[in-house]
């Protein structure tokens, strides 16, 4: 088994923070050429300066993930610079509110469509000709509320099953080019995106209370097993959900 990505090149949505930018550098730490996308242009520079100094290649490919032409564009920038493409991370996405059902307005509900699930589907499309080519593979970051309902957070969970059966779609599509695709399903993990969770001590403890290791996970947590499905350790894995939430999807 070999998690040594070195000669990959990669590209990682949602990269300028959290856990798009914990994959992005430990790519490069692993041995990868990486491409990093967001909006954020600053944060990425700062991305690619890190990545640069383990002495790899990197480019910053700014993009809001929401603007179609601008997401092909980038997709295609980043596998000109790299001259090809081995893994595609899709890792953009996000929740920014809770509310029931009854509450919800369909604005946000499409918005949250269009951000998780949409968005990846654009720009895996746009590179798939790549990965073909190198017999790469896809990661597809989810979440563990593809799995289990999520009061409040029905936009949420649904637009991330949804996500959870392209990747198996995809992958039975795609087996006979040689690309791998597979689904990362975090937990609770300690990020501003998680911010909302954390209003309170009560709301902390209230969401805690069902991870059965008592705490949130790491960035850091979650771009390991990234790794892990680049790598030729998981060249026999396709179409799978692996799952990193502490032991919550286990909880009856």
């Amino acid at each position: 088994m070999s998690f040594d990505l070195t000669g990959q090149r990669a590209l990682v949505t949602g990269a300028s923070r959290g856990i798009g930018r914990a994959i992005a550098l430990a790519y490069a730490q692993a041995g990868a050429d990486v491409a990093v996308l967001a909006r954020n242009a600053d944060l990425l520079g700062e991305v690619v300066g890190e990545i640069e100094s383990m002495g790899r290649r990197a480019v910053a490919c700014p993009a809001d993930v929401l603007d179609d032409d601008a997401l092909v564009a980038a997709g295609a920038q980043a596998v000109e610079y790299l001259g090809g493409l081995d893994t595609l991370v899709n890792n953009a996405g996000g929740n920014s509110f809770s509310i029931p059902v009854a509450q919800m307005r369909m604005s946000g509900w499409s918005k949250t469509m269009r951000l998780n699930l949409d968005s990846i589907v654009t720009l895996t499309q746009s590179v798939l000709p790549a990965l073909m080519e190198s017999r790469g593979s896809v990661i597809n970051v989810a979440s563990v509320v593809a799995l289990r309902g999520a009061p409040t957070m029905a936009h949420y969970g649904a637009a991330k099953a949804a996500l959870v059966s392209f990747t198996q779609s995809l992958a039975l599509e795609s087996a006979w080019a040689g690309v791998r695709v597979n689904a990362l399903l975090p937990g609770w993990i300690d990020t501003d995106l998680t911010d909302f969770l954390r209003v309170s001590d009560e709301a902390e403890a209230g969401v805690l209370a069902r991870v059965p290791m008592a705490r949130w996970g790491t960035s850091m947590e979650i771009a390991e097993p990234a790794v892990f499905l680049a790598s030729s350790a998981a060249a026999f894995m396709t179409g799978q959900s692996l799952v990193v939430d502490g032991g919550l999807s286990a909880m009856p």
